[in-house]
């Protein structure tokens, strides 16, 4: 597609009739001068990339908290039909690791909600040394729940929450697919069945390796299966460090609109 601006109107429609939304797009919004031609025109690095993508994943509130202001700019920077997923504070996910955490949540949500109805899901990432114990996990998800009703995807990294999939369900949390894969079941979206999420970052070489021809035309085929169900369905490159997210984005939406 040569249309830069309809392309991410097609994804957040859907690759077809009665499909769920596809969300294609990257952790962050750096535009590489290698890929400067796909991202013509005027305005920030996030304008230009809103015109070429439906979604980004804001990785940045794992390490730092933004000002309600800034998640209201960005808010404004994009189309209508343009989501953000946001990662939550690893002060909730790695030092607190689940516990005691209502002030965390409360100051992140307050600063994030700014988004308003660009926010598209928020992430929660768990440390490979967190196991699932479900009176912890029960506590934490309820709390959430009472403060948020919208979209979540979390990422687990230690075996045992394979366990913990009922409990997502129940709490309407969907579990991301991942590559490289970590635990025994996350080679598929699992848990809460409204929302799929893939995160991909990067392999061999994690966070760098770009993703082969024959991988991304598996991926679409996948996204595609998977978003007929009417589930929105996100994909988001985490292979950022070498650049290689924004080139295999770009091809993986050219892939789902060649399907149409």
């Amino acid at each position: 597609m040569n249309d830069a601006v309809s392309t991410a109107a097609v994804l957040e429609e859907g690759v077809f009739k009665g499909a769920g939304k596809i969300f294609v797009g990257c952790a962050g919004w750096s535009l590489g001068r290698e890929h400067a031609p796909a991202f013509p025109g005027d305005g920030t690095h996030l304008q230009r990339y809103a015109r070429q993508f439906s979604s980004a994943e804001i990785n940045s509130p794992f390490y730092r908290p933004h000002r309600p202001q800034t998640y209201a700019r960005w808010a404004d920077s994009v189309p209508a039909n343009f989501r953000f997923s946001v990662k939550l504070p690893k002060l909730i996910s790695h030092e607190k690791r689940l516990q005691d955490s209502d002030q965390a949540l409360d100051e992140f949500l307050g600063q994030c909600l700014e988004l308003g109805d660009r926010l598209g899901c928020l992430l929660l990432q768990l440390p490979p040394s967190l196991a699932f114990e479900p009176q912890v996990a029960e506590v934490f998800f309820t709390r959430l729940r009472e403060r948020f009703a919208g979209q979540v995807v979390i990422e687990p990294r230690h075996e045992s929450w394979v366990h913990g999939e009922p409990m997502l369900t129940h709490y309407r949390i969907a579990q991301a697919r991942v590559d490289p894969s970590r635990l025994s079941n996350d080679g598929q979206p699992s848990g809460w069945a409204g929302l799929r999420y893939w995160r991909l970052h990067g392999a061999p070489r994690i966070y760098h390796s770009a993703y082969e021809e024959d991988y991304l035309i598996r991926l679409a085929a996948e996204l595609k299966s998977g978003a007929q169900s009417g589930a929105p369905t996100w994909c988001i490159f985490d292979n950022t460090a070498s650049g290689a997210a924004t080139g295999n984005a770009l091809r993986l939406i050219e892939l789902l609109d060649e399907a149409q």
